[in-house]
């Protein structure tokens, strides 16, 4: 079982829930994926020790300027803009290339060929508890970090396991896109704050559009108003547990201690968040999937 934790707006706590929900379930091979590339933080309450390393790369086009005719066939297939014909001399930009390969494949003239480049690595190794752990770090100044999601994802430096838990990038663009596809649960954790039900909004729509069942996980329940939990209902959407807002979590999670560690009674209680995402995954395709309306009313 593959499942995702993720939210709309940074800062609501889903790493503080993937990695308690990892922990408390953690008596059963389990894997642990730090998705969020851009900015990895997992490994603080999870203590992986990285052993192994791998560069990923994209394979970007280099031109070769004395066999190009200045044909433009590439700059027609390229949906990303990466290569442009100027001045009959073809241009590449490795910062818009997504590495798919067609200009090279649709070169009349094969002056074309790939390069390597590394705009990331992957690491992985034994966390507490038996988890085995593994993160991908988009290198400084690289734009596109779902290449290294993608590859993260594919990587299998572990005997495979039952469960894996993503922890996904914040917001709903192409790097949460792809931390998500091909999970079989969606754990959305908000705050009953203005700005977390807004984020909520976008990312239960995008939880809905790829077919994937979700449910919620409000933080710092008891601050703001009512708002959340009123959208969670008309959206369909289960709230499957909540966390108070208190000084002493916030001050376990400031010294970096998992929340299922420095109060055991929520043990418990992240053991029974799993088992009502098992249930819920079941059942998709029935209560499980987000009520046929419009949810941005």
């Amino acid at each position: 079982m593959i499942i995702a934790v993720a939210s709309g707006k940074g800062g609501t706590g889903k790493t503080t829930v993937a990695a308690s929900l990892a922990l408390a379930i953690s008596a059963a091979p389990i894997t642990f994926l730090d998705c969020d590339v851009e900015a990895p933080n997992a490994h603080l309450y999870l203590e992986p020790e990285l052993m192994l390393h791998k560069d990923v790369g994209l394979l970007i086009p280099k031109v070769d300027q004395q066999l190009c005719t200045a044909c433009g066939r590439c700059a027609e297939v390229c949906q990303y803009h990466a290569i442009v014909v100027l001045a009959e001399k073809a241009l590449v930009f490795p910062e818009l290339c997504h590495g798919c390969g067609s200009c090279t494949l649709n070169c009349p003239e094969d002056a074309i060929r790939e390069v390597p480049k590394v705009v990331g690595e992957l690491e992985a190794g034994p966390a507490v508890s038996g988890i085995n752990f593994a993160r991908g770090t988009l290198n400084v100044s690289e734009p596109m970090a779902a290449p290294v999601i993608r590859q993260l994802k594919n990587w299998q430096p572990f005997p495979e396991s039952a469960i894996v838990i993503r922890d996904v990038p914040p917001g709903t663009s192409c790097p949460v896109v792809e931390s998500i596809l091909g999970a079989d649960f969606v754990l959305l954790v908000t705050e009953p704050t203005p700005f977390g039900l807004h984020d909520l909004r976008l990312a239960a729509q995008l939880a809905r559009s790829l077919g994937l069942p979700a449910g919620v996980v409000v933080n710092r329940d008891g601050i703001g108003d009512s708002r959340v939990d009123e959208f969670c209902r008309k959206a369909g959407l289960p709230v499957l547990m909540r966390i108070p807002m208190e000084r002493r979590i916030a001050e376990c999670l400031a010294r970096g201690r998992p929340l299922v560690k420095s109060y055991p009674e929520y043990l418990p209680r992240f053991q029974e968040l799993y088992t009502r995402i098992q249930s819920l995954a079941a059942a998709n395709g029935s209560e499980v999937t987000l009520a046929q309306i419009e949810l941005g009313s």
